[in-house]
């Protein structure tokens, strides 16, 4: 019998071979809430290690001063002299949400602040690949840049940037990736993670970083009275925070205070509506209402149909909706995004279901299971697809998961990783990579996802090698699936109220993720809705309310018909039909726990 995971509707839809429910620990001190916040609050804010309301203070006053990053003054000395002199400036992005929020976010920002010269290229990654490559500098060259800034990118560009360096452009690398042994020759570097780098908060997104740097380029043309000598008003950053907000959610950073700060601000900017009209489309197309958005819709809404464009054709298009100035144009550019996240879809459904062949027929290992690391590769699959499948995979077989496609040349395999707790996935390729010299040709990345790439004929090397790291580091105990709970609720917390205030109390992400419950209910009725979600009455424990939830992407073909109780993992939400609004729990885990076969 099932047991199935789910998420919401415009998220991908999730398989898993079942989970395991564990609700978290509280706190041994009790933090110190304004007496106002409701226990049900206070609950779910301690057991994610919030100690007191300042914490909860996401005012702009609160953010980090930009002072703490390393090359901050000599990144906007460079840039100083480059917008005085008249000079064009060309940003490179990556092909990623978060590349594309942070090529938007600096190109809105020179314009904002004076430069009339400043343009973006983004790189095809089936053309030229990641990063600010000695090809993708070729092309840039073509637009005689004076300065070339990498967005999301560059720290591993040693190439590149000394590429870009021997022809005359200076280059200005922001990026927070992890740097490798060796940084590249660049004017100037700003990165959080590196080496000795005094800014206190290492989870900004690339967009983040962008941010940053623009905010310390103001306050330095404030200081030389840049805006009073040009007859040009002083631009309000804070108008860019809605990019801050889609960069930082989409590209799954932790959500420590200084981002969820930057995400909050972001956020009441879109439901102000004073979000830009690219990301206003985005919403529209899918269907979420501006005034109501949550971070939540950001990472399952706009996120993907953004992406969608770098996965399969050029990221420009994402790009240019985010810099849009027209809403009906706009709209135009987010239909053609809508399009591309379609089609994106079923080539990864296609993948999905060779993956699961390919798994069926892998050789157990001496102890009878799956290899710990698991590496999948098939000569058809998309290679701007392969990240969302190592995803779908890592979440269903609860162990790191790296999938691989060919690339243009055929020579070449690129793959994505995909890690679980306990292994920080770049770190384990650099393990590899040391014991193997030669064995990778790149690699970088973060502690949960990475890419790299390797000679074909490498490959089966490269699977023993990486299942031999992985078994150095974790254990099969650690490979469990894991559902963290906030616990069961009360009745009356199962209530209209309850669920506005937790819909408005994030945001909420990676590492401060949104509360979810558990509990066994009685199943009053189920039908499944719009052919693939589970629709289901349940009847409130040791009470005679009722309640609607919805299993999203879950349908209970194997359940007996005598069902009568279900053991769920849910979050409280709430359900807008027809002018009504009533609470709904969102399920993500759903047990029959009677009538089995």
């Amino acid at each position: 019998m099932k047991v199935s995971a789910v998420r919401q509707p415009d998220a991908e839809p999730a398989f898993t071979t079942g989970r395991r429910i564990v609700r978290r620990p509280m706190p041994d001190a009790q933090p110190e809430f304004p007496a106002d916040l409701s226990p049900l609050l206070a609950r779910v804010y301690g057991a994610r290690d919030v100690a007191s309301a300042a914490e909860l203070d996401y005012s702009l006053r609160r953010l980090q001063p930009y002072r703490g990053l390393t090359d901050i003054d000599a990144a906007v000395e460079l840039l100083v002299s480059v917008l005085a002199a008249g000079g064009r400036v060309l940003v490179v992005g990556d092909f990623d949400a978060d590349g594309a929020t942070s090529s938007a976010l600096v190109v809105r920002a020179l314009r904002m602040l004076g430069a009339s010269r400043v343009g973006y290229l983004v790189p095809n990654r089936f053309e030229y690949g990641y990063g600010l490559t000695p090809e993708i500098v070729a092309v840039a060259a073509e637009q005689a840049p004076d300065l070339i800034i990498t967005v999301d990118n560059g720290i591993a560009s040693i190439d590149g940037v000394a590429a870009a360096r021997s022809q005359g452009i200076q280059v200005l690398v922001t990026d927070h990736h992890l740097p490798g042994e060796h940084l590249p020759d660049a004017n100037a570097i700003v990165n959080p993670n590196r080496s000795g780098d005094a800014f206190p908060s290492k989870h900004l997104a690339g967009v983040g970083v962008a941010f940053y740097l623009m905010a310390a380029l103001r306050a330095r043309l404030r200081e030389q009275g840049w805006f009073e000598a040009r007859g040009i008003p002083e631009p309000n950053l804070a108008q860019l925070l809605d990019l801050v907000a889609l960069g930082t959610v989409a590209d799954v950073v932790p959500l420590d205070h200084n981002n969820r700060t930057l995400v909050a601000q972001g956020l009441a900017r879109i439901r102000a509506g004073q979000s830009c009209p690219g990301i206003a489309a985005l919403l529209r197309i899918a269907g979420r209402d501006p005034a109501r958005v949550t971070s939540a819709d950001l990472g399952f809404a706009v996120g993907p149909r953004l992406n969608a464009a770098g996965r399969l054709t050029d990221m420009s298009l994402g790009i240019e909706c985010l810099l849009c100035e027209d809403e009906g144009r706009g709209l135009e550019m987010a239909r053609e995004l809508d399009s591309l996240n379609q089609e994106r879809r079923r080539v990864e459904q296609d993948m999905q279901r060779q993956a699961l062949e390919i798994l069926q027929g892998l050789p157990p290992t001496q102890g009878g299971s799956l290899p710990l690391g698991l590496c999948l590769f098939d000569e058809a699959w998309h290679q701007g697809v392969v990240g969302i499948l190592a995803s779908r995979i890592k979440d269903c077989y609860h162990r790191p998961v790296i999938a691989f496609a060919p690339a243009a040349d055929g020579a070449e395999l690129k793959g994505s990783a995909r890690s679980v707790p306990g292994l920080h996935i770049r770190d384990a390729l650099h393990a590899v990579a040391t014991r193997n010299p030669g064995l990778l040709n790149r690699f970088g990345g973060h502690a949960m996802a990475a890419g790299l790439s390797l000679d074909r004929d490498r490959y089966d090397t490269f699977v023993r090698a990486f299942d031999h790291e992985v078994r150095q580091q974790l254990r099969e105990e650690d490979l469990q699936g894991v559902l963290l709970t906030d616990g069961e609720l009360q009745e009356e917390e199962i209530a209209l109220g309850p669920a506005e205030a937790l819909r408005s109390a994030g945001p909420w992400g990676q590492a401060f993720p949104e509360p979810l419950f558990d509990g066994t209910f009685e199943l009053v009725s189920r039908r499944i809705v719009s052919e693939r979600h589970l629709k289901m009455v349940l009847r409130l424990p040791d009470s005679r309310r009722i309640a609607d939830a919805i299993a999203f992407n879950t349908v209970d073909e194997d359940w007996p018909n005598e069902v009568t109780r279900v053991l769920l993992a849910y979050r409280l939400d709430v359900n807008e039909y027809q002018g009504r609004r009533n609470v709904q729990l969102v399920v993500e885990h759903v047990e029959p726990l009677d009538g089995r076969s």
